[in-house]
């Protein structure tokens, strides 16, 4: 079945060519030469990552879990209590702690921008995601309705063949019929149409 890409183009979007979107055209050229669309993006994504979205990425994923909580919490308990009890008047940073703040102030400006870089990056792999699972879903739609269309064609022949083969079965009963009712003359035992048993 030789099909090109205006023809189903045509038949299964409804659209001709120059209305279809590169991913669609891929899809359609993917169905046409039956070969498979499906890719793992996870992999092609992770194969580009320069060093700084690769730092980024570890930074957000350092600053969002337990351990950096727990350890973040354990090093103002000791600066609060070596600054607060410990070292008393001589504390290099005495209560209210102003270094301190200015010290969670700049980790904040700079963990800020990190973490929203890592979002972007997965923000652009979701839409990476989306714009495959998007594929996948045209070709598998594709080949259902594909399938389809073979089902129906299948079933016609068969009805074709049963209305043909049910015609000549009917003509072969006639013939049966016209022979059996010439062989039976008038007055003879038997049923209308059926030999008699002499």
């Amino acid at each position: 079945m030789n099909r090109t890409v205006e023809d189903l183009a045509h038949r299964w979007l409804k659209r001709p060519p120059e209305g279809l979107s590169a991913t669609e055209h891929r899809v359609l050229e993917s169905s046409m030469e039956r070969r498979p669309i499906s890719r793992d993006t996870g992999q092609d994504d992770g194969v580009r990552l320069t060093f700084g979205e690769r730092l980024a990425d570890g930074v957000a994923r350092f600053g969002g879990s337990w351990p950096f909580i727990l350890w973040f919490g354990v090093l103002l308990a000791l600066w609060t209590l070596a600054n607060g009890w410990l070292l008393g008047r001589d504390a290099f940073d005495p209560y209210p702690f102003i270094f301190l703040n200015l010290v969670l102030s700049m980790l904040a400006a700079i963990q800020a921008p990190v973490i929203m870089m890592s979002q972007n990056r997965q923000a652009r792999r979701d839409r990476i995601a989306a714009s495959h699972d998007y594929e996948v879903n045209l070709k598998a739609e594709i080949e259902i309705m594909a399938l389809h269309e073979k089902l129906d064609e299948l079933r016609h022949r068969e009805l074709m063949g049963m209305r043909d083969d049910i015609a000549r079965i009917a003509r072969q009963v006639e013939g049966l019929n016209q022979r059996m009712g010439g062989e039976n003359r008038p007055g003879q035992a038997g049923m209308p149409g059926l030999p008699s048993a002499d």
